[in-house]
């Protein structure tokens, strides 16, 4: 006899849960399937990663600019004793709001650079560039900043530059007290977006005991404390022909505006222009009888610099020779005479003994002949010898075939030579019309006298 289920109401529900125990396998292996053909899909294809956030690795295919290279190491002498709260104290003192100037783009942002004592740069090249592009700048090379806090661990010393990147309560900005559910008002208001940078100096056991001038000397090749003007520390970050034509006050073709800036300083006016489909901005400096420089500039970049000097030609400079100095890889500055282009104004003088003739002015194009170029009609291309036509003999009498009488040649000192003409063929001459006798007039009378 079979036995019935004591509750009827089970029966169902175990159907159920079986029926979807089995949906739920075949999901799994509908799942791995599809798992495994984009594998071997992924494995046979070429895969291509879209990075959307920013912070992923830039390629670059040029060399790194030099301020986003690898840093030379410091050699500072440090002390193997422990950092103890009486130099601790000192430090905070010496190094709190000390002001210096940026050496290197300061990126902003959470993580900041991380410089190890005596040691590299971390991220530096590629990665560098990437987190300067994602955060943003803090400071360029040459802008003031100041220390505005300090925090000690057991290996490491953060300074937060220009008020650090974080708000000062980053907890307290998302909490809020009050009844109304329509308020937004946290506990913590904020002041403002934080720009400030973050330098994070490492050691390899613990903090040791030093000054703060060992300290200041440990962050030079980010931050230099010892120069006393923007343009002194701007320029020691270049190399040195790009920092001679600076301090010389001279404007060289890929320069920045800031090198520009550095250089000649403000300019005393400014125009725009566009030159084909590329917008320019053209900075002037100086005013007549002084030499005047237009310096052509599309971006960020000059591309181009004009020197007028009253009495001599307009000097073009459009070779670029400062992007090259700024890359790792390094390139000999090239010289003036290679990237000048002098201007000659009005007509062009030539010299005869060494320099050719223009050519005339044709419609032709470059090497174009055509079918009568050979001919001696021809009046295109070099210049023949001019030909002057020959005198005429002087009349002769009977020389004229109709036989009008021709008057005698005029009587000179010195007998014109006598021309012989070819015998002609004898024809008969054709017959005179009678000549008709005009009436004369009769005398007139002479006039009778009385006797």
């Amino acid at each position: 006899m079979r036995r019935p289920f004591l509750f009827e109401g089970m029966r169902p529900t175990l159907h159920s849960a079986a029926h979807a125990s089995r949906k739920a396998n075949f999901r799994r292996v509908a799942i791995g399937c599809a798992i495994a053909l984009l594998v071997s899909a992924a494995a046979a294809a070429q895969v291509i990663t879209i990075d959307t956030s920013g912070k992923g690795p830039v390629t670059v295919n040029a060399p790194v600019d030099r301020r986003f290279a690898q840093i030379k190491p410091t050699d500072v002498t440090l002390s193997d004793a422990p950092l103890d709260a009486k130099t601790r104290l000192e430090l905070i003192r010496f190094l709190q709001a000390e002001q210096g100037f940026a050496m290197r783009p300061l990126p902003s942002g959470h993580k900041g650079l991380t410089l190890a004592a005596n040691g590299k740069l971390n991220p530096a090249g590629e990665a560098y560039l990437n987190m300067v592009i994602s955060e943003g700048v803090c400071a360029k090379p040459g802008d003031r900043v100041a220390i505005t806090n300090l925090k000690f661990s057991r290996s490491k010393i953060v300074f937060d530059l220009n008020g650090g990147p974080d708000f000062k309560h980053r907890f307290l900005r998302h909490i809020g007290i009050g009844m109304d559910p329509n308020m937004t008002n946290p506990v913590v208001q904020d002041d403002g977006i934080p720009t400030g940078a973050r330098i994070t100096l490492t050691f390899k056991n613990r903090v040791p005991k030093m000054t703060g001038a060992e300290v200041e000397a440990l962050l030079s090749p980010l931050i230099e404390f010892k120069v006393k003007s923007p343009i002194q520390a701007f320029t020691d970050t270049l190399p040195p022909p790009l920092k001679s034509a600076i301090l010389d006050h001279e404007v060289l073709v890929g320069m920045t505006t800031d090198m520009v800036m550095f250089a000649k300083g403000r300019p005393w006016k400014k125009t725009r222009e566009t030159e084909g489909l590329t917008p320019i901005e053209v900075w002037i400096y100086g005013k007549p009888p002084e030499d005047v420089d237009f310096v052509h500039i599309n971006g960020n970049r000059v591309i181009r610099v004009e020197i007028a000097k009253v009495g001599k030609p307009l000097e073009i400079f459009t070779k670029d020779v400062v992007t090259p100095l700024l890359m790792t890889s390094g390139s000999p500055m090239l010289t003036a005479e290679s990237n000048t282009h002098v201007i000659r104004e009005g007509d062009v003088q030539r010299d005869p003994n060494k320099e050719a003739p223009a050519p005339p002015p044709t419609l032709r194009n470059p090497g174009e002949k055509l079918p009568d170029d050979d001919s001696k009609s021809s009046r295109v291309g070099v210049m023949k010898p001019v030909q002057f036509p020959k005198e005429k003999p002087e009349p002769q009498l009977g020389a004229n075939p109709d036989g009008v009488p021709q008057a005698p040649p005029k009587s000179s000192g010195t007998a014109a030579p006598a021309t012989t003409a070819p015998p002609a063929q004898a024809q008969p001459a054709p017959a005179a019309p009678p000549a008709q006798t005009a009436p004369q007039p009769a005398p007139p009378a002479e006039a009778s006298q009385p006797n």
